[in-house]
């Protein structure tokens, strides 16, 4: 983002401006993304900050919910602001309207959060190209899951970010079972359905992967997720790597298409949103409009 004053932008359908905001946050720190009366949540707090800076309720629209407890490095949102409120937000000096919100956006999420400063931070903020929508217009949500299986892994430093599993995983037969998942599948048997909603998704990458410091790594990335699946297929991958099922267990239970006693979600400190991808501007109306349709 350049600090020279841009020229003004053109006026949005219904009079306001789509304005795209990259964020990370400490989900340890919320009850979630999604705004509860009475809890302290990653949306709430943000519209907080909104709301006393353009002086009246802001909604922002979100790439991907996250549950209580889950990261983000690579959260994505969008408001709409008027012409107005977003050309007035430099105060009349030389500045991008998109430099000024973020640097007044992090003062007001200071005041907000108090001695969590620093809990939610926003990377980037900048006027979204035209038919840009932050859940609609993804491509993929891309999550990570740390897992230390065994005491000698244990780091203290890592205890809020990362699964402390006290038997030894194979990570071969996790890969072998999770390559079966992938493609466009029915994963009612890995989420909490939400009435009407559909529970067909695309996963694109179910990986396990263990570091040079001898950490594992979950890599998922999917379409879009239903609630609660990245938890769901991690924990029953753990059955897999602890012996206690045979890989083919994992395809077996996607097609039973139910919920059970091995149901099992893994906890969600370890779970990170690291990246969401988008079209070209070129693509990201129709990208919308076609997730619309398949979603609601």
């Amino acid at each position: 983002m350049s600090d020279r004053k841009p020229a003004a932008p053109v006026r949005g359908g219904g009079g306001f401006l789509r304005i795209r905001l990259d964020l990370a946050y400490d989900g340890g720190a919320f009850s979630g993304w999604a705004v509860q009366p009475g809890r302290r949540t990653v949306q709430g707090t943000l519209e907080e900050a909104l709301a006393m800076l353009i002086r009246r309720p802001v909604r922002v629209t979100v790439a991907g919910r996250t549950d209580a407890g889950v990261h983000a490095r690579g959260q994505v949102v969008h408001l709409g602001l008027t012409e107005t409120e977003w050309m007035g937000l430099n105060r009349g000096v030389e500045l991008d309207p998109a430099v000024a919100l973020l640097r007044r956006l992090r003062g007001a999420l200071s005041r907000v959060l108090g001695e969590l400063t620093g809990a939610i931070e926003v990377h980037n903020v900048g006027m979204a190209p035209e038919g840009f929508d932050a859940r609609f217009s993804a491509l993929w949500r891309r999550y990570s899951y740390r897992i230390a299986d065994g005491p000698a892994l244990w780091d203290p430093l890592g205890r809020t970010s990362t699964l402390w599993h006290r038997e030894r995983l194979d990570v071969e037969p996790m890969n072998e079972g999770a390559s079966e998942l992938l493609g466009l599948q029915d994963f009612r048997s890995y989420c909490k359905p939400r009435e009407g909603a559909t529970t067909i998704r695309e996963l694109q990458r179910f990986e396990f992967a263990r570091g040079s410091d001898g950490v594992i790594v979950a890599t998922v990335q999917a379409d879009a997720f239903c609630h609660n699946m990245v938890r769901s297929l991690v924990g029953s991958a753990l059955f897999v790597g602890e012996g206690v099922e045979a890989p083919g267990w994992l395809l077996q239970r996607l097609l039973a298409r139910q919920r059970d006693a091995k149901s099992v979600l893994a906890a969600p400190h370890p779970l990170v949103l690291e990246e969401v991808a988008y079209p070209s501007e070129a693509g990201l109306l129709a990208r919308a409009e076609l997730t619309r349709a398949r979603r609601l």
